[in-house]
C-alpha cells in the first residue's frame, strides 16, 4: 500500500518535497496556509550550484534555468569605493515569486494536489498515521506529516513545544527592482557594497532592470506592526539618508525604484534540537533557517527534500527514516547556518570593525579562492541511486 505524506507549506520546500516523495513512491499533498499562491510576492533569491544540482536529481534543473539569470561572480567594495574582492560564486538568481509559481505548477503537473487556505493548528496520531487539523475546521490524514512551513513553523512547535525561537541577527531586509537607471557593473555579477551605515547588494538583469536589496541594521527586533507602519516612501527616505556620502550607485538605484518592498527582520536558527516525532518531521527553514548572507536557504531546502525522499524510500520504518534524514543532514546545515552568521556579522561591524574588515577581507578571500575553502559548501552532491544505510 502506498504511503501518503501530508506536506505543510507551499513555498519552495513544500512542492519540491512533494515531487521528491512521489519519485520515491509515496503519495503527497501540499497544504498552504494562505488562500492563494505567492505570485507577484517577494524579492529574489539565489540558488547556489549545489542547490541547482539537487534540483537536477528531480529533473527540475531546466525549470530553474529558464528563470532569472546566472550569477557566477561577486564583487565587493567598501563605502569609499575601494575594491575589496572578486569571488567566484556559481549560482542562479531568480525572483522568488517566479520560482514559487514554477515549482507549484510543476508539482501540480506531476500529480500533486495543492490546497490553499489550510493553516495547520494541530496534529494527532491515528494509530497507524497522523491527522492534520486546520484552522478552517478541515482535516487531512496520512501516514506522515512533513513540516515545510518555514521560520514560524507550527509543525516544529507541535513536535517540540520547547523548541527555541529563531535568533534575530540584528539586520532588516528590504529591496526592490529599479528601472531606467545606469549603474556600474555587468549583467549577472553580484555587486556588494559595505556602506558605512548599511549593506547594499545589486545585480543587473540582462534586460537592464536592477535587482537590489539593503540590510539596514537594527539592534532591536521590530514587531510586525512596527514594520508594517513604515511606508515604502519612508523606507526610500531612510535608505537615501543611510547611503548619503557613500561611494556607489545605491542612492540612484533606490530613487529609481517604483516601490520599495516592505521590510522584514532577518533570523537564523543556530540549532533546532528536535526535528521529528513518530509521524512528523520538519525540513528547510523550519529545521535550520540560515541568514540570507549564506546564499544557501533555498538550496538547503532542495537538498533536504531529496535526502528525506531517499530515506523514506530505503528505510521501512518511518521513525527510522526520519532519524536517517537527520543523521545525514544536521552537521551540514548547521555548518551553513554558522557560515551565514559570520557573513552577516560583517554587514554592521561599526567603525573599528569596518577598518579591520577592509584590511583583512581581501587577504582572507584571496586565500579562500586559492584553497577553494568553500568546496564543502558548493561541491556537495546528492545522488538518487545510492542506498541509505539503515
Amino acid at each position: 500500500m502506498t504511503k501518503k505524506a501530508i506536506i505543510i507549506g507551499g513555498g519552495i520546500a513544500g512542492p519540491v518535497t512533494a515531487m521528491a516523495l512521489r519519485r520515491a513512491g509515496l503519495d503527497a499533498e501540499v497544504f498552504e496556509a494562505y488562500d492563494r499562491g505567492a505570485d507577484g510576492v517577494g524579492a529574489f533569491l539565489t540558488l547556489a550550484v549545489n542547490g541547482l544540482e539537487a534540483l537536477r536529481v528531480l529533473d527540475l534543473h531546466d525549470l530553474a534555468r529558464d528563470l532569472g539569470m546566472d550569477t557566477p561572480l561577486m564583487e565587493i567594495r567598501n563605502a569609499r569605493g575601494r575594491h575589496l574582492a572578486t569571488v567566484r560564486q556559481p549560482s542562479r538568481t531568480l525572483k522568488r515569486a517566479d520560482l514559487y509559481r514554477a515549482l507549484r505548477d510543476e508539482a501540480v503537473r506531476r500529480g500533486v494536489r495543492v490546497h490553499y487556505g489550510r493553516r495547520l493548528v494541530d496534529a494527532e496520531a491515528t494509530g497507524d498515521g497522523v491527522r492534520g487539523i486546520f484552522a478552517d475546521g478541515s482535516e487531512a490524514e496520512g501516514d506522515l506529516l512533513v513540516g515545510a512551513d518555514g521560520l514560524g513553523s507550527r509543525t516544529r512547535a507541535l513536535i517540540d513545544p520547547r523548541a527555541p525561537r529563531p535568533r534575530y541577527v540584528g539586520l532588516l531586509n528590504t529591496g526592490g527592482f529599479a528601472d531606467g537607471v545606469q549603474v556600474p557593473g555587468r549583467p549577472g555579477v553580484s555587486s556588494f557594497v559595505f556602506g558605512r551605515r548599511c549593506f547594499f547588494g545589486y545585480l543587473i538583469h540582462p534586460d537592464g532592470q536592477v535587482w537590489w536589496f539593503a540590510n539596514p541594521p537594527s539592534r532591536r527586533e521590530l514587531s510586525p506592526e512596527e514594520l508594517a507602519a513604515i511606508s515604502p516612501e519612508q523606507w526610500r527616505a531612510r535608505l537615501l539618508d543611510l547611503f548619503e556620502g557613500d561611494v556607489g550607485p545605491m542612492r540612484e538605484i533606490v530613487a529609481a525604484t517604483p516601490r520599495i518592498l516592505p521590510a522584514w527582520n532577518t533570523y537564523d536558527f543556530p540549532t533546532v534540537p528536535t526535528w521529528s516525532g513518530d509521524r512528523m518531521v520538519i525540513v528547510g527553514d523550519a529545521a535550520h533557517a540560515t541568514s540570507p548572507s549564506s546564499g544557501q536557504g533555498a538550496s538547503m531546502a532542495v537538498e533536504d527534500a531529496v535526502v528525506l525522499a531517499r530515506c523514506l524510500r530505503d528505510v521501512p520504518d518511518t521513525r527510522g527514516a526520519f532519524a536517517a534524514f537527520e543523521r545525514l543532514r544536521r552537521a551540514r546545515v548547521e555548518r551553513v547556518v554558522a557560515h551565514g552568521k559570520r557573513n552577516g556579522d560583517g554587514k554592521a561591524p561599526g567603525a573599528v570593525g569596518a577598518f579591520v574588515r577592509d584590511l583583512f577581507l581581501p587577504v582572507v578571500l584571496r586565500q579562500v579562492g586559492k584553497r577553494d575553502a568553500l568546496a564543502w559548501l558548493h561541491d556537495h552532491r546528492i545522488t538518487w541511486d545510492d542506498r541509505v544505510a539503515v
